[in-house]
C-alpha cells in the first residue's frame, strides 16, 4: 500500500473479527515501532504483548470496573486477539542526558520542555497503528484509566520504572465499516486551520 494511502485510512477500528492474528505480523509492528526516534536515541520504551485468551481476558479485567462491560464501544474492542500495552521510562531519559556527551549531570526533570519519554513511546506507537493500516488490520490506541494503572502493573509485572501510556487492540477489521466514535460527530478540521505560515494566524499557503 502506499504511504498517503496508509495515512488517508488510518482510522481507530472498535470492532474486531475473532481471527487470529499472524504472529510475523505483531513481530513486524514492534520491529517498526522500535524505529521511532528518540530523543538522545534514549529508546525508553517497552511494550507487553498479550496474544493469549488469558492475558488479553486478565487485561479487561484489571482495566474496567466490575460491571462496566460491555458498554457500547468496549463490546467490539474486548474482540481483539491481541492487546499492547507500549509504556516509557522516564529514568532512562534523564540517565541518558546524564552521561558525558549530554552532561545534565543533576538529572533535573524540569529541563525537560515536555515529557519527551512518553512522546516517543506515543510516536513508537504511532508506527504500530500504520503498520496495522498497511497489514489490512484495525487498530486502536486508548487510554488505561488512571484509578486502574496499579491494578494493571500488579497484573503483568510492569516494573515501577515504565509508565503504561496507553493500550493498542490489533486485530481483523470486522469489514469496510464508517467511521464510528467521535469523527461522527465532529468534522475534521480543515489543514488551513491548523497550519499558520510565517506568523500565527496567517492564511496557510494552499497545496495542489
Amino acid at each position: 500500500m502506499e504511504f498517503q494511502d496508509v495515512v488517508r485510512r488510518r482510522r481507530m477500528i472498535r470492532e474486531y473479527a475473532e481471527t487470529p492474528v499472524d504472529p510475523a505480523f505483531v513481530d513486524r509492528a514492534l520491529a517498526n515501532a522500535v524505529r521511532a526516534p528518540s530523543a538522545g536515541f534514549s529508546q525508553g520504551w517497552a511494550f507487553l504483548v498479550l496474544d493469549q485468551p488469558a492475558g488479553i481476558e486478565k487485561f479487561w479485567e484489571v482495566t474496567t470496573t466490575p460491571g462496566e462491560l460491555p458498554d457500547s464501544w468496549l463490546r467490539g474492542m474486548t474482540k481483539a486477539p491481541v492487546v499492547i500495552v507500549p509504556c516509557s521510562s522516564k529514568a532512562a531519559y534523564l540517565n541518558r542526558y546524564a552521561e558525558p556527551d549530554k552532561g545534565w549531570t543533576d538529572l533535573d526533570e524540569a529541563r525537560w520542555p515536555v515529557p519527551f519519554w512518553h512522546m516517543d513511546a506515543a510516536m513508537a506507537s504511532l508506527l504500530i497503528l500504520l503498520t496495522a493500516v498497511d497489514a489490512g488490520l484495525g487498530a486502536c490506541f486508548f487510554g488505561i484509566p488512571p484509578e486502574h494503572e496499579q491494578a494493571t502493573r500488579d497484573a503483568f509485572g510492569i516494573p515501577d520504572e515504565f509508565d503504561p501510556v496507553g493500550a493498542i487492540t490489533l486485530g481483523h477489521r470486522l469489514s469496510e465499516e464508517a467511521p464510528s466514535g467521535s469523527p461522527t460527530k465532529r468534522r475534521r478540521r480543515d489543514q488551513g486551520d491548523v497550519v499558520h505560515r510565517g506568523t500565527w494566524g496567517s492564511a496557510a499557503r494552499a497545496t495542489g
